[in-house]
């Protein structure tokens, strides 16, 4: 088994977002690619469509063309590339303009580009140039794909001056639908001439086969007599089935010509010949005769089409005396045309019968002018090596400006992290609640597997004037998600810089930021708060409105006659009054254990009391929060969109901060605090706040200073004093 010459080549990796990327620094990276173990590719496929990348460049490298790119057709590209390249390195360049000395001639088709490139530059005069221009190509592209012979083998009238020629051309395109060239007209190609040719002959053959006398039994007037029975071939079989049940039981006769009631209720309507009861009706009437009239005793919405029956065929078999037919006459009359019908029905080369059967005699006779289409067919096809070439010089250029930014967003990441440009995914930057996103990505719609993201994603409904419309993710990753809803509208610009209407129409809920999980308790607590006042508020003075309503009831239908009996005086109910006295006397005890605690402790303690509050409350949402910004990644987001996202695209929160900006003040700006619409009660009272706080710490440290000095507080009772008894005096010993 032969080795790769690239199997062992080595690679240079770079780490940027936590993520290990390979590097493209040499034409020998970009041949070594196929050996490049795929698991090391950050993705293995995306659409060619909604990515800032021209979709023309990406088109040309979808040879599938099923819409999506993959690696091996990227792979592909390169080959194509190195085969037309002295160094596929020069892919890396992401130059518009393609140098003359980069193709290398000792290749086959690096020789039939740069023999190309060579024409375009002198059609355009610049045969002198060392370079070709992108715009320049594509220009001679469509210069030579608007010329009458243009290598598509596909030829119009303009193609030649043979008058002849050019309306068999007509011809051609007019029967068969013809085939648009590379410049748009319609033309004919070697297909539509052969099938224009081959339905002429068809319809001729098949004309002269009805010339016979099988098929033409009653001369010039089978085709008017074959018209005429079948007109009303269904009836006459109606009617003689008929006849032959009357004949089976005379008493089903009066059922079969229907009964009275039913001309009755003809009788009352305004009857015309076109009337549809008129028509089902039987052709005659039902009765002994076996034969059917054709001229007189007829159903009046089927008389005309008896009559022409009579005037052709009946005549053109039987004479114009014959005024009735029996079954078997009738039947003769149908297997006399059958032969005609089938004819009839395999018509062939119909697509021609409108040029007449004298031109097409002419066309198909003449066959230098056949002769004389294909040849110029196959002169325009011998132009197709040449036209493929020039277009395959548009298409090296392509790659040569988009090949290294393709790879950038596919095999790596390193557009998406650099600070210096975007993504060929990232659509633009949307500026909502003081903050501007630059990932923003173009969706279909809200997808569930976007949530896997673990990002705050706002999906947004675009529009612009004129009727265009998109949908875009965007996903914030700094500052928090107090004002963003369903519902807001802000301003997106597309990487064009066109500004488009946004409006939120769904969110998926992440954490933004460690600084929002912080606080998020406290404004949920607030929240809360805020919610139970309002209900109690809308509790209360929905009681408010019903005592009012009972009180102006009362009053309309008081007796004035009558004087009220005076209320009676409320009761106490010692029962309340004893529970709120034990649940205060609760609360006091509660609080004059929790200061005992408090005010016994060192004052070096109470910082990081404080703290271990602080913790209790935000601690556990920070550390979820701290959790999924550690798992935020962005693959999840593109493949929704139909990536196929191989390497874990992580958001860190450094990088989070890069792709999200705040509102700031400008370098150098001045601010001036003096609101004349300030709320001063609201500074009144955040004064009034921190003065209490500060009296209240005051107090607790003197307090906390007097339990050190006389070893009790202030409300605690002083200690009784102890007094010692005398020693008893032991008398000496004797």
């Amino acid at each position: 088994m032969t080795t790769s010459p690239t199997a062992n080549h080595p690679w240079h990796f770079h780490r940027i977002g936590g993520l290990d990327q390979v590097s493209f620094n040499t034409g020998a990276d970009l041949l070594a690619l196929e050996n490049l173990d795929q698991k090391l590719w950050v993705a293995l496929s995306c659409p060619i469509g909604g990515l800032e990348l021209c979709e023309k460049t990406l088109g040309l490298i979808d040879q599938d063309k099923d819409g999506r790119i993959r690696a091996p057709e990227l792979i592909t590209a390169i080959k194509w590339a190195d085969a037309r390249f002295k160094d596929v390195g020069t892919l890396l360049s992401s130059s518009d303009a393609l140098k003359l000395s980069s193709l290398d001639e000792a290749k086959p088709a690096g020789k039939a580009a740069l023999a190309s490139v060579r024409t375009i530059l002198k059609s355009i005069g610049k045969s002198d140039a060392d370079s070709l221009t992108l715009k320049e190509a594509t220009d001679t592209v469509a210069f030579f794909s608007a010329t009458t012979l243009n290598g598509d083998g596909v030829v119009i009238p303009a193609s030649t001056s043979d008058e002849k020629l050019q309306q068999l051309i007509n011809e051609v395109v007019t029967t068969t639908g013809g085939t648009a060239d590379l410049s748009g007209k319609i033309g004919a190609n070697a297909t539509n001439a052969s099938d224009f040719f081959a339905a002429a002959q068809a319809f001729l053959d098949w004309t002269a086969l009805g010339t016979t006398a099988a098929i033409k039994p009653y001369g010039d007037t089978t085709a008017a007599a074959s018209a005429a029975i079948a007109a009303v071939r269904t009836k006459v079989d109606d009617y003689f089935t008929r006849i032959r049940l009357a004949a089976f039981d005379a008493r089903a006769a009066a059922a079969l010509n229907h009964a009275e009631s039913e001309f009755v209720s003809l009788a009352v309507k305004d009857l015309t010949l076109t009337t549809p009861e008129i028509a089902a009706l039987p052709l005659a009437s039902v009765g002994s005769s076996a034969t059917l009239p054709l001229l007189e005793g007829t159903n009046p919405a089927w008389a005309g089409a008896l009559a022409k029956l009579h005037g052709t065929a009946v005549t053109s078999a039987f004479g114009a005396e014959k005024t009735s037919l029996t079954e078997a006459e009738w039947n003769s009359l149908k297997a006399a045309v059958a032969a005609h019908d089938a004819w009839q029905a395999g018509k062939a080369g119909a697509i021609v019968e409108a040029l007449g059967v004298d031109r097409l005699k002419v066309l198909v006779a003449d066959t230098e002018l056949r002769t004389a289409l294909g040849e110029l067919i196959a002169e325009d096809l011998a132009l197709a090596p040449e036209f493929i070439a020039i277009n395959e010089v548009e298409q090296l250029i392509r790659y040569q400006r988009d090949f290294k930014t393709l790879l950038n967003n596919f095999v790596n990441f390193t557009e998406f992290y650099s600070p210096n440009h975007s993504a060929t995914f990232q659509a633009g930057t949307l500026f909502l609640d003081s903050r501007s996103t630059d990932l923003c990505i173009e969706v279909a719609g809200p997808s569930p597997l976007a949530a896997m993201s673990k990002v705050y994603i706002a999906y947004c409904d675009c529009s612009r004037p004129g009727g265009k419309k998109m949908k875009i993710a965007a996903c914030f990753t700094q500052g928090d998600s107090d004002y963003l809803f369903v519902g807001r509208n802000g301003i997106f610009y597309d990487r064009k810089g066109q500004d488009w209407d946004a409006k939120i129409t769904a969110v998926v809920e992440n954490p933004i930021s460690i600084r929002q999980a912080f606080w998020l308790p406290y404004k949920k607590f607030v929240r809360a708060i805020e919610d139970m006042v309002a209900k109690r508020a809308a509790a209360a003075e929905a009681a408010s409105d019903k005592r009012m309503a009972a009180a102006a009831t009362k009053t309309a239908n008081v007796d004035t006659a009558k004087p009220s009996a005076p209320a009676e005086p409320k009761k106490v109910d010692v029962g309340a009054v004893a529970a709120i006295g034990v649940a205060a006397g609760a609360a006091i005890s509660a609080l004059t254990l929790i200061l005992g605690y408090v005010f016994g402790m060192a004052a070096w303690q109470y910082p990081l009391v404080l703290v271990g509050i602080v913790l209790v409350i935000s601690g556990p949402s920070m550390l979820i929060a701290w959790l999924k910004l550690r798992q935020r990644t962005l693959g999840p987001i593109l493949e929704a969109n139909g990536w196929a996202i191989n390497g874990r695209v992580k958001i860190n929160v450094p990088f989070g901060t890069r792709l999200t900006s705040v509102a700031k003040m400008p370098t150098g700006s001045t601010r001036s605090l003096d609101d004349p619409y300030a709320d001063k009660d609201a500074a009144r009272r955040k004064r009034l706040f921190w003065l209490g706080l500060i009296v209240v710490v005051a107090v607790g440290i003197r307090v906390h200073a007097s339990y050190f000095n006389d070893g009790r507080y202030f409300w605690q009772p002083a200690p009784e004093p102890v007094i010692e008894a005398p020693a008893a005096v032991v008398p000496p010993a004797a």
